[in-house]
């Protein structure tokens, strides 16, 4: 067996990381925030993105195929726009998204971690065990990245094994009447709701940074990318199908924080609601882990390309840990500093933004990857018009948080282009 043979990693490997990535942190944070605006159409809400998901997920598989790289996204933005402030901007976006993610699967954490603290403790105790999460796991990633490395697979495992059981548990105690259309919210609502928990489905895309590894990868990357995705939306349907079918929306609304355990209750009884805010605790772990140190490869890939400082290509121990600890400061700072929508509606519309603009990549060098055009426009359509949504129902609900999102673009645009002016190089969009 020559070293390349075995390097190289099948179907179902890649099927587990498309699925690792995807039920990660997300769907324990995401739920309440999704029944808090879709009410007994939550299901819907998550069927809704889930779509806008699979047809970027035909993007990905194409330029997966055409441009196998470690550099993923950050790749195919570069190889169909060139280097310029319009692809700078977005591989920083990018990073900028994955700190918005961390920021928060640490907020999950420590929000079903204070649900074990006296009520008094709570507040304080999110807080702390928000920062004990991204501290720790940071430590973690300097001291020895590989041995928990190795344990993601178990917790993966794990916590598939807890949302499964959830779902055969729930389901034949459901209450059709808190599901049918008269509890739905308006159309509008259902969509909104769809979006600002899309986060939950983004994770598909790490399987570009593993497509130069998969072997056969004409036809093991799109039945792996379609087998995952696929399988999530199933599963994230169940899930709020459970949910919403066995608590009533108000309660879920109250507890929207931990609202996956507290849908465990009623079916599961203490007990139940232990184990989910066990699992999640397991998950959300996990989800850091993965997400803190693939930021941390982004910002090293970004630095190589020449988009960002040349001290986060810098590897100290053989790993990018400048970018590590830059990275685990911002996320610091966002988790503690913002709440939980605030979160979710920035890391949505981080990732519908460079969807959209994967999308484009796949329609300009459709002759390259051997796309249909029509599927990729429509990839186009569907995260602009669902990122409009998004920002329809932050303005008419939130509209401060328009602000927090113009910031984070902003910051894209202003770090790359101070960046560029800094070291002398053209500023130019190359679109």
């Amino acid at each position: 067996m020559t070293q390349q043979s075995k390097t190289q990693i099948g179907y179902w490997e890649v099927v587990a990381i498309g699925i690792g990535g995807m039920v990660g942190g997300g769907i324990f944070a995401v739920l309440g925030l999704a029944v808090e605006l879709a009410h007994g159409g939550t299901p819907i809400s998550f069927a809704i993105a889930g779509l806008v998901a699979l047809v970027t997920a035909y993007s990905y598989i194409k330029l997966s195929v055409a441009f196998p790289s470690q550099g993923g996204t950050v790749t195919f933005l570069d190889r169909a726009f060139g280097s310029g402030l319009f692809t700078g901007s977005l591989n920083i976006l990018l990073w900028l998204s994955y700190i918005v993610m961390l920021s928060l699967y640490a907020f999950a954490f420590g929000s079903y971690g204070a649900t074990f603290l006296p009520g008094a403790w709570q507040t304080a105790g999110k807080h702390v065990l928000i920062s004990l999460s991204i501290v720790g796991i940071t430590g973690l990633n300097m001291l020895n990245a590989k041995v928990i490395g190795e344990a993601e697979n178990w917790v993966v495992g794990l916590k598939l094994a807890i949302l499964l059981l959830f779902v055969g548990m729930g389901l034949p105690g459901i209450s059709v009447a808190q599901l049918t259309p008269g509890t739905w919210s308006p159309l509008i609502h259902l969509v909104t709701g769809g979006m600002i928990i899309f986060v939950a489905y983004e994770g598909f895309e790490l399987i570009a940074n593993t497509a130069q590894d998969v072997e056969h990868p004409e036809s093991n990357l799109p039945r792996a990318y379609y087998s995952a995705v696929g399988f999530v939306i199933l599963l994230y349907i169940l899930v709020a199908i459970v949910t919403v079918g066995n608590l009533p929306v108000d309660k879920i609304v109250a507890a929207k924080d931990y609202a996956l355990a507290e849908a465990a209750r009623p079916f599961l009884g203490k007990a139940g609601f232990s184990l989910i805010a066990i699992a999640a605790l397991l998950s959300t772990a996990s989800a850091i882990n993965a997400t803190l140190y693939g930021a941390a490869r982004l910002s090293y890939i970004i630095a190589k390309d020449g988009e960002l400082p040349a001290v986060l290509e810098k590897k100290i121990w053989n790993e990018p840990l400048t970018g590590l600890l830059i990275t685990a400061v911002m996320t610091l700072l966002v988790a503690n500093f913002f709440d939980l929508s605030s979160i979710s509606t920035m890391g949505s519309a981080g990732f519908l933004l460079i969807f959209a603009a994967v999308n484009a990549a796949n329609l300009r060098l459709a002759r390259d990857t051997g796309s249909q055009q029509w599927i990729p426009g429509l990839g186009i359509g569907t995260c602009i018009g669902a990122l409009v949504a998004l920002l329809w129902q932050t303005a008419t609900t939130s509209p401060q948080q328009l602000w927090i999102l113009g910031i984070m673009l902003g910051l894209a645009v202003a770090i790359e282009a101070l960046f560029r002016a800094l070291t002398g190089r053209e500023i130019h969009l190359s679109i």
